[in-house]
């Protein structure tokens, strides 16, 4: 009898994780106090809200990924592979969504998308390789601005990865297959532009921590006017000023225990730390770090049970509603 009460309470629970989206993962391995973040792994095929004791509080089944946000609204805008963008309730419910691979001219063509952001006026700001422009569409999917790319190895795979609306109006652009990442006026007029160097060592293939090259992730503008760069395998974060010049770095193997491989989301906190992602480093090393400007590690986040070695989202989500 008591065997028999044990399991029903146990469905029930179950169902009622079921019907909220929370889960009861076991608690990650994290080096000082635990931070709350929306993370999304390719390999496990997952999107979370992990908790600051590494619990779900949200998670969602998804495809290929490069992108996600978590809305004022508490709503979550994702990618459910590369041409379809979504935006979510917390039941899980559709929305709005946007098919880059059918809509505004873009039927019978290649094209990928990995980054997206929802902009002044309710638009939604869309990269997409392949076509090589950013548009801004309104809730019908209507275009309401464009603006074409330049890009030096036009490739609808690696033409962009991440792309961030400005408070300016401008676009910062991280072109991957390039090795630039790139700043456009409304116009698209490039405005300033910056070439991730090699530092004089040949490219390597591989994704890994054995890899080597330029094919930029991100940037993101700094409060200060510099450029924030994750590099991709070029291993490392890069602050650069306007004049092109680096006054901050964090190189593979600067972080004591820690070796970084293919560097993706990079944010400057507001307390001036930097959080550094860290994806296809292996289960040795964590998949989420931040350091302080001197280099001192104060948090790290690894879970290679529920993620996986290929998770190149990760947003920090302090402020934002649950």
């Amino acid at each position: 009898m008591k065997n028999c009460l044990q399991k029903m309470l146990a469905t029930a629970f179950l169902s009622v994780l079921a019907i909220t989206g929370t889960s009861t993962a076991p608690a990650a391995e994290q080096t000082g106090p635990g931070r709350r973040f929306l993370a999304a792994d390719d390999s496990t095929r997952r999107l979370a809200i992990v908790a600051p004791d590494g619990s779900y509080e949200w998670e969602m089944k998804i495809g290929g990924i490069h992108d996600a946000h978590v809305l004022p609204n508490g709503n979550v805008l994702l990618q459910m592979g590369f041409q379809r963008i979504v935006e979510v309730d917390r039941d899980k419910k559709t929305v709005w969504e946007y098919d880059s691979g059918k809509m505004n001219g873009n039927a019978g063509q290649r094209v990928e998308v990995h980054a997206f952001q929802r902009v002044e006026n309710g638009l939604t700001m869309i990269a997409e390789s392949g076509p090589g422009r950013i548009i801004e569409v309104d809730k019908d999917g209507k275009i309401q601005r464009e603006i074409k790319l330049k890009r030096n190895r036009p490739n609808a795979h690696s033409d962009t990865r991440l792309a961030r609306k400005l408070a300016s109006g401008n676009y910062l652009v991280a072109h991957e297959a390039d090795g630039f990442v790139r700043e456009y006026a409304p116009d698209g007029a490039v405005v300033w532009e910056f070439e991730v160097p090699l530092f004089d060592k040949p490219k390597k293939g591989g994704h890994g921590p054995e890899a080597w090259g330029n094919s930029v992730f991100s940037a993101s503008r700094l409060a200060n006017g510099n450029t924030l760069i994750g590099t991709g395998n070029g291993h490392s974060v890069l602050e650069v000023t306007p004049k092109k010049e680096i006054v901050w770095k964090v190189e593979q193997n600067d972080l004591p225990g820690i070796t970084l491989a293919w560097v993706t989301c990079v944010e400057r906190l507001p307390n001036g730390n930097t959080m550094i992602g860290n994806c296809h480093a292996g289960p040795a090393n964590p998949q989420i770090i931040e350091v302080t400007a001197d280099k001192k590690v104060v948090w790290t986040f690894k879970d290679f049970k529920n993620f996986g070695n290929s998770m190149p989202v990760q947003s920090l989500l302090s402020g934002v509603t649950k």
